[in-house]
This record gives C-alpha cells, structure tokens and sequence, in this order.
C-alpha cells in the first residue's frame, strides 16, 4: 500500500505533525496502545506529548506504552538505554502506570525468556494501535537488522557494526552484546504505523525505501505491505529525491 508522504520544513514541524496524529489516535481509542522508539529522532515529539499531559492530564488515562526495542548488556538505569530515554521523556511525563507499560528489561539474566515473555502479553494485550518507528541507516527497523531470513517476533538480535555505532552509545562506558526487539510481525501487525525520518544521513536509506522493493537485506522495506503507514520526513532528508510513487 502507498503509504502518505508529508515532507516537513524542519524537525520541530515534524515533531508537531507526529504530536498531531498521536493525539488524533489517542483521541479515537482512550487505551491506545502506542509502541515508543528510541534514538533522537522522536525525542521532541514525547517532549510535546507530555506538555500535552500537563495541559489535559485525563487524556492520557488509559493510554499505554510498549517499548520497541532496547540494548541488550546495559543496566536499566544506564543514561544510554532505550528505557532511561523512554522513561524519562514518555513514560513517567504522561503518567503511565506499570500495569500500561510492556518493556524489555535490558540486563535479563535470561534474554530469551525476556523475549517469549514480551511475546505472551503483545497476544493478550496487543496488537500494537499505533506503532512510531525510526529508520536505520542500513534499513533496519527497530533491531531487526539486514539479513538472510527476518524473525517474526520479539527475539534477541545480533547488532551489526553499523547499529552499534549509534549515537544514543556515544557516551556508553561499554557496548551492549545483543539487542532485544518486536519482531517484523509483531510491527507489522500495527493498525497504524508513523515512519520519522530526519536527517540528511538518511537521505539515501528513504530514497532506497522508496524504490518500493521488498527485501529481508533491507527491513524498512516490508513497510510496503502495510495497509495504513505515515511517513513524516524533514525537508533536509529529501533534498533531491524523488517523491512520486
């Protein structure tokens, strides 16, 4: 399906755009189901989310949190993990309770278990309404990085170089080992999907998602075969591309 494409003038326009649909949705369904990604690209946006909540406290109630993905080998509490950024910006701003907050716990003694265990509350508590998602520089979503064959849901991934040099891990005393993520299935099962690109860095994986070909060596791609996709991008991300689908 073509997804809609709307091209922002700069990354505080798309951070309001993205605020705009969230709100719409929560609008629609007061126990939304919203799956947060990390990285610096959604960061303004659950800054403006939760002034929202300050503004109208009861319109976030019921509204729950699943997290996308997480460095594996981190402590929880560790600045660089997905659940400090998550529970700092998203989580505690909006109010939500443990009862509505599905995470991967980074340092589990037992990935795997984490994995199965993340995997049983999506099929009682899920699917995902509304799924916000960053775009890799090799075209990977969440953790679900290029390779032969993809994993359906949520599982322990092995990073590539390319993903461990990610900027959330500039500060990082030490890398993480492994990552834990929602699989392609568990993503793709989102009744809405919101794709932020930001960036020039990421002018050459848009314009190679946009050549509209489906492969594992590129998982952004399997966003093709999702019914109802947004992709919200700056302006600097598609400087020189080509827009027609």
């Amino acid at each position: 399906m073509n997804p809609s494409i709307r091209v922002c003038h700069d990354h505080e326009s798309l951070s309001h755009q993205a605020v705009e649909l969230i709100l719409s949705a929560v609008a629609e369904k007061a126990d939304l189901l919203l799956c947060a990604a990390g990285g610096s690209t959604p960061l303004r946006t659950y800054q403006l989310l939760a002034q929202h909540r300050a503004r109208t406290p009861q319109r976030f109630d019921s509204m729950r949190v699943v997290k996308l993905d997480e460095w594996g080998g981190l402590a929880m509490d560790d600045p660089c993990t997905c659940e400090h950024q998550l529970r700092t910006l998203l989580v505690n701003p909006l109010g939500i309770s443990e009862d509505r907050y599905l995470g991967f716990n980074s340092c589990a003694t037992e990935p795997k278990a984490e994995c199965e265990k993340m995997r049983t509350r999506l099929l009682t508590e899920g699917p995902i309404d509304y799924c916000v998602l960053g775009l890799g520089l090799n075209g990977h979503i969440a953790m679900n990085e290029p390779a032969e064959s993809l994993k359906p849901a949520a599982h322990v991934a092995r990073l590539t170089s390319a993903t461990l040099a990610h900027p959330m891990l500039d500060k990082c005393h030490s890398k993480p080992t492994f990552g834990l993520t929602l699989g392609m299935d568990e993503i793709l099962a989102s009744r809405e999907i919101l794709l932020l690109v930001s960036g020039a860095s990421k002018r050459e994986p848009l314009q190679k998602l946009l050549q509209r070909e489906i492969s594992t060596h590129f998982p952004a791609s399997f966003l093709w075969l999702h019914p109802n996709w947004i992709v919200l991008c700056e302006r600097e991300a598609v400087a020189s591309l080509n827009l027609e689908l």
